[in-house]
């Protein structure tokens, strides 16, 4: 029985292939668009999208334009190449930025990006179109059903580029004075951490990252720049303090306080 099971799926597999061939073949473009939304609705995406393709450029200025060109898209979606999906769907909603199927491509160009978005420690590109579409997409449909989800989405992503800045300026500050002074790059990236993002619940840490890497700034100072750098590890203490009176490195950033004063109140 289990033989019988078996010749009947291999018969079904090449009957199959042997339909796709000749439709990839064949010179009727009608046939073959009805055959792209058959195997797209039979999520054979790979399939679909091949013969799309052809019939895209075909199909230009025709009354099947718009549809083929949104199917090729979410072909390539469905495929998981968000990419390639993403550069359609950018192309259909610029083709027709009134289309039936406009909000959609829009959406789907920056959440197909956000699904390709790469670990932080990788290059962010993506992450950055991810965001940039998804943005424009709010701008277009305020109001959609897809809005606080799209929204949600670029809060993730914004929190990933913030965790991005966090590990390079865990890096620097590790590294310390090796091959020169880090620290200064540590309070530079977690400085601009900051500002670009004033939300991130990484805060906390740069601001911590900033007073730290400053207190170790003096450590390793010159003469002349000793107590300006003092007075800075005073004032990142008073602002980490103003905006975490409880936090978690009230101890840490104390001790830093402490000594910097002390060698303030000496100098005079």
């Amino acid at each position: 029985m289990k033989k019988v099971l078996f010749i009947m799926m291999i018969a079904v597999l090449f009957s199959s292939c042997g339909e796709y061939n000749k439709i990839l073949k064949s010179t009727d473009y009608e046939l073959k668009y009805s055959y792209a939304k058959k195997y797209f609705n039979m999520k054979e995406f790979t399939k679909s999208a091949t013969l799309l393709e052809e019939l895209v450029p075909i199909y230009k200025g025709t009354a099947s334009a718009e549809e083929s060109l949104y199917l090729l898209a979410q072909s390539y979606y469905g495929q998981k190449d968000y990419l390639t999906a993403s550069q359609y769907f950018n192309t259909y909603y610029t083709t027709y930025p009134k289309g039936e199927y406009t909000e959609l491509a829009r959406y789907y160009s920056g959440y197909g990006l956000y699904l390709d978005s790469p670990d932080p420690r990788l290059d962010q590109t993506q992450t950055y179109k991810a965001i940039a579409e998804l943005q424009l997409y709010l701008e277009y449909y305020p109001q959609s059903e897809r809005a606080k989800e799209a929204q949600n989405i670029m809060f993730e992503l914004q929190e990933k580029l913030a965790f991005k800045e966090l590990l390079a300026t865990r890096l620097y500050y590790n590294l310390g004075t090796y091959m020169g002074n880090n620290f200064q790059s540590s309070v530079i990236t977690a400085q601009n951490a900051l500002k670009n993002y004033p939300y991130s619940k990484y805060r906390e840490e740069f601001m911590y990252y900033v007073i730290q890497s400053k207190y170790e700034l003096a450590m390793v100072s010159v003469e002349e720049k000793l107590q300006g750098r003092y007075r800075d590890v005073v004032d990142e203490y008073y602002n980490y303090m103003n905006e975490y009176p409880e936090g978690k490195y009230v101890k840490q950033v104390k001790k830093f306080y402490d000594y910097a004063s002390k060698r303030i109140n000496d100098a005079y």
